[in-house]
């Protein structure tokens, strides 16, 4: 079916309503969370085929994240859909002020591959909880993976809720052209800059998701071991091919040696003495994608790694030290196992020169010194991100609290999602006041006579006082004066 026939049944299926009670939204998520047990194993399958990930990775990094979000959801879908009451001023007496979350109706999820399953349904149990439709449309980067979510999808919803359109970009153009209410888009800032120009088109509002070069900040008083631990599994995770992984260290010169030994050591432990040959060890996503990285190796600054194998399309955990702004590994964000390594000598060196280059979409900060810490994360913009630790804001952001959104600023994205923000990211809310017939006050009527002039000044006052007496005065002399 064309995407614009797709569109038009989901419209025509969202004006019947049947979106927008409670218990149709719960039956939605339980559907889809029923449907991704029994696809569990074909989606283990797939992600080894696409990017050679281990089942354990794979519930860790996508499945279980999923599912965690649809039981959150369950939990607190009917507080967050309903209308919640603010405050009304004196001038309003008698009225009720409120809030109504209602969705925006037809929206657009596009995903990217390094991420598949949890990036392109994560945001779908956001919409369905807030009451929408959907079309999906998940990578052509990530094929496997993309036919089973397609299969998925379709076994528990009808195309008029819910649709998965699959192809590239010639798919993605035709979708960006229609006149969607809401658009998702997780990926690349050269093409999330082209979803923000289609979406304009329309004055469709819009989440992008996108990503940037990452600092990892490391100052003499760290815990350099932990700190190496924590890097290692943060950065090669996903073999570097996630958005808010580390993309480079920028570390105190009197540490760096001892920090250089003790990631080298980390990466042995964690994927052995011959990484490539670790079963649990991913892979890059295609051609392509290894290409760019090999070439971003500089062998003379390889002090750990540095081999590659074509036929599978893996690269060794890998570091480069003695690297510099402009060396071309900096130029861009790496999305891949490979880990420059930068130093510095004061705080404000790294303010400067972190706030020059586009907001990145994560900065962590390893150090023991409270006073480095505030310092760095007042002066510097990010999206989010940790301190003595990595990639774990995102991870709280999904499990069972889901208490923190998750996005980026400025280059490296707007708007956030995941628990109470996915909600919210996918529903306006109606400012809306609700005002009894018992009494109208006559002083917003023409004609204005002075004494209506008093009284409204009387109003807009910030003290309380002022209103109360301009609202009695007006109570008890409205008929007579005016």
């Amino acid at each position: 079916m064309k995407a614009d026939e797709l569109l038009t049944r989901q419209r025509t299926f969202f004006a019947t309503g049947k979106t927008l009670s409670i218990s149709c939204r719960k039956q939605a998520l339980k559907k889809l969370r029923q449907a991704i047990e029994i696809y569990e194993k074909q989606l283990f399958q797939a992600l080894k085929q696409d990017l050679g990930k281990s089942q354990s990775e794979s519930y860790m990094s996508e499945i279980g994240l999923v599912k965690s979000e649809i039981s959150y959801m369950l939990r607190h879908l009917s507080h967050f859909a309903k209308e919640k009451s603010v405050h009304t001023p004196l001038a309003q007496l008698f009225s009720r002020s409120f809030e109504k979350p209602s969705p925006y109706g037809n929206v657009l999820i596009l995903s990217p591959w390094n991420y598949p399953f949890l990036l392109t349904i994560e945001p779908l149990v956001d919409a369905l909880a807030a009451g929408n439709t959907a079309i999906l449309k998940p990578s052509a980067y990530s094929p496997q993976t993309s036919l089973v979510i397609k299969e998925m999808i379709e076994s528990c919803f009808s195309q008029d809720y819910v649709a998965v359109v699959t192809g590239g970009r010639n798919e993605n153009n035709q979708l960006l052209a229609l006149n969607f209410d809401y658009i998702f888009f997780t990926g690349s800032k050269k093409v999330g800059r082209m979803v923000m120009e289609k979406a304009a088109l329309h004055l469709t509002p819009i989440t992008l998701e996108l990503g940037g070069k990452s600092p990892c900040i490391v100052d003499r008083s760290a815990n350099i071991p932990l700190a190496a631990k924590r890097i290692v599994f943060g950065k090669f995770l996903n073999c570097g091919q996630t958005c808010v992984a580390p993309d480079y260290i920028y570390c105190q010169k009197s540490v760096k040696e001892s920090l250089i030994s003790e990631l080298k050591k980390q990466i042995r432990l964690q994927y052995g003495q011959a990484p490539l040959y670790n079963a649990d060890y991913g892979k890059i996503v295609n051609e392509k994608h290894f290409q760019r990285l090999t070439d971003l190796i500089d062998e003379k600054k390889v002090v750990a790694g540095g081999k590659t194998n074509q036929a599978t399309l893996q690269i060794e955990p890998t570091l480069l030290d003695n690297v510099t702004w402009q060396d071309s590994v900096m130029t861009d964000e790496i999305f891949g196992p490979i880990l420059p390594i930068l130093t510095f000598d004061t705080l404000e060196e790294i303010i400067q020169t972190i706030n020059a280059q586009p907001s990145p979409l994560a900065l962590y900060i390893f150090s023991s010194n409270r006073e480095n810490i505030n310092v760095l994360k007042k002066r510097i913009a990010f999206g989010g991100g940790c301190i003595n630790d990595v990639l774990i804001h995102l991870a709280t952001s999904h499990l069972a609290t889901s208490h923190l959104g998750f996005g980026g600023v400025k280059e490296s994205g707007m708007g956030a999602y995941h628990g109470r923000y996915g909600f919210e990211t996918f529903s306006h809310k109606k400012s809306m006041v609700d005002k009894k017939t018992i009494l109208d006050l006559p002083m917003r009527y023409q004609p204005y006579t002075k004494w209506k002039a008093i009284l409204v000044r009387l109003f807009v006052r910030k003290k309380t006082s002022g209103n109360f007496y301009a609202l009695v005065f007006n109570l008890v002399f409205s008929h007579s004066i005016f």
